[in-house]
């Protein structure tokens, strides 16, 4: 599998496990101080290339991932599930530590953001389902990330992660759905 954009990583064992999973050029960003020459970097990446963000399923991911979209609009993403990355004997999570197939499988499913979507999903809709308040709703949350691909987001996010990665009500509904269907199985 070659990528022809850049893919945005944490550090270089990050690197190290992309290039075992495709072929690709890797920018890294040495953790979450990612300083001004990498995001020039990143930048130019962008304008050549194209770019996609991969970083690992957590706190300081997410806090990278925030930063490289805010000062390189444009950015594709793509996204790990928490179990997919867990370090053998729960030691660390992260994009080192996932197999080249759920590598792959991330990198095959990459998301571009928008600022105008209009959704039709709304607020009153993740109440109903279950996803913010109540004592399921993370472990909801965490299941539709990994159905929708987006990753794991905690209640205010939700949302806006829904709404920049255009997810449509009835992708919403369908994953919502099949996430009922496996609990009762």
């Amino acid at each position: 599998m070659v990528i022809k954009e850049v893919i945005v990583v944490e550090g270089k064992d990050d690197t190290f496990n992309v290039k075992r999973a495709v072929n690709a050029d890797t920018i890294e960003t040495n953790g979450s101080a990612v300083n001004e020459s990498t995001l020039i970097q990143i930048k130019h990446a962008q304008e050549k290339r194209g770019v996609i963000i991969f970083t690992d399923p957590d706190y300081p991911g997410e806090r990278i991932r925030h930063i490289v979209s805010q000062a390189v609009p444009g950015c594709k993403h793509a996204f790990l599930p928490k179990r997919e990355a867990l370090a053998k004997l729960n030691k660390g999570v992260g994009v080192e530590h996932a197999t080249p197939e759920a590598i792959q499988e991330a990198l095959a499913n990459v998301y571009s953001m928008s600022e105008t979507y209009e959704s039709d999903i709304t607020q009153e809709d993740l109440i109903i389902f279950g996803l913010v308040g109540g004592s399921d709703a993370k472990r909801r949350r965490e299941q539709l990330g990994e159905k929708l691909k987006i990753g794991y987001t905690n209640g205010k996010q939700l949302y806006k992660r829904l709404i920049m990665f255009q997810i449509t009500r009835e992708e919403f509904i369908k994953a919502m759905e099949d996430i009922g269907q496996e609990a009762e199985e």
